[in-house]
Parts: C-alpha cells; structure tokens; sequence
C-alpha cells in the first residue's frame, strides 16, 4: 500500500528493496465500520498498521463499560503487546470505527524481518520507545489533571481524531462519563 511504503520512506535508513521486502512480507486486510480485529481472549498475533481509516483498542468491564485505551489512525500501529509477546489471550479488543485498511504481520515475520533488516528492528524498537513514552505521559495526564484539562490536552494533541470520533469514545478515552464531557464542552463553548 502506498501509504506504508511513503511510512516507510521517511525512515532513510531503508533501502527500496528492504521496503520491499517488509511490505511483501504483510497481508492486507480491508474492515468495516465497528468490524473486530482482535477479540478479548483471542491472542494478538500480528503487529497491525493503519494504511487508512481508525482503530480503537479497548477493555469492557465486567459491568459493561468501555475503556479505551488507544485511538489508531492513519500511519499509526495497533497491537496488544502482553498478548502480541507472551501468545496469551488477549483483555482487550481492537474495532474499526470506520472503514479501514491495515496491513498485518506475524511475529515469526516480524522475527525474520528484523534479522534480515537490522534498521527496521531499530526502527520498530524505537517506536516501541516512543509509545511506552506515550502511555506514561497517558497515565499522568490520567491521575493529575481534572477532566477539563483532559480534554483540552485532547483536543490540542489530537485536533483531527477529535472530529472523527464520536463524544461517547472521546469520555471512554478520557474517563469521564459522557454527561460530564458533555457539561465540560458547554462551559467551553459559552454555553450557561
């Protein structure tokens, strides 16, 4: 796809031929609005990168509530690691919240892929690097900022998921319920 290869370009460290060669070695794979990628108890066994549309990783509790945990979008990876690296089921679940296209590895391929491409390893280590950096800066923003501030971060890292995700998944996301999003957006807005 040639979104991945354009991806994959801005690394120069890559070769054409290795470019090639870590497209050729993907399976794409086209899913509907809210279709399922990963199922919770299934094991993730495949890195997952959006070419086009939107993912959305989450957890439901066992009282029915969604938590998610991860928006996906264009150029972006998706993957549960614990279940991707240990091969157990997986807590989480992986939707298409439009139609979207992925392309799909394995890990024997990835494995292989990065003996026989030492820079795509550093490149995917890195990126490894960059979301754990990602999820630690989530968990502050989570236990140190009031939902006002949650969603102001939101809105100014995230202006273009903002207006293609639906209120209720932005309040899942931010966890907060979708009253008080909603209450927060009509004070931000002028509303009395």
């Amino acid at each position: 796809m040639e979104t991945f290869e354009d991806y994959l370009r801005s690394f120069t460290q890559l070769t054409e031929l290795e470019i090639k060669q870590i497209q050729g070695c993907s399976l794409p794979v086209s899913l509907r609005r809210r279709q399922l990628l990963l199922r919770e108890g299934d094991v993730c066994r495949h890195k997952i990168f959006v070419a086009r549309g939107l993912l959305r990783t989450f957890r439901v509790r066992p009282d029915g509530l969604e938590s998610t945990m991860r928006f996906s979008a264009e150029k972006g990876w998706a993957i549960d690691p614990e279940s991707y690296v240990d091969q157990t089921p997986s807590h989480y679940r992986i939707e298409a919240l439009e139609s979207t296209k992925v392309l799909l590895w394995t890990r024997e391929c990835m494995e292989e892929l990065f003996e026989t491409i030492p820079s795509f390893r550093l490149i995917s280590e890195r990126l490894r690097e960059k979301s754990l950096n990602y999820s630690q800066q989530r968990i502050f923003i989570n236990i140190s900022h009031t939902a006002e501030e949650k969603y102001e971060d939101f809105i100014q890292n995230h202006p273009d998921l903002f207006r293609r995700i639906p209120l209720h998944l932005v309040a899942s996301y931010l966890g907060v319920s979708r009253e008080t999003l909603s209450r927060i957006r009509h004070k931000r807005h002028g509303g009395h």
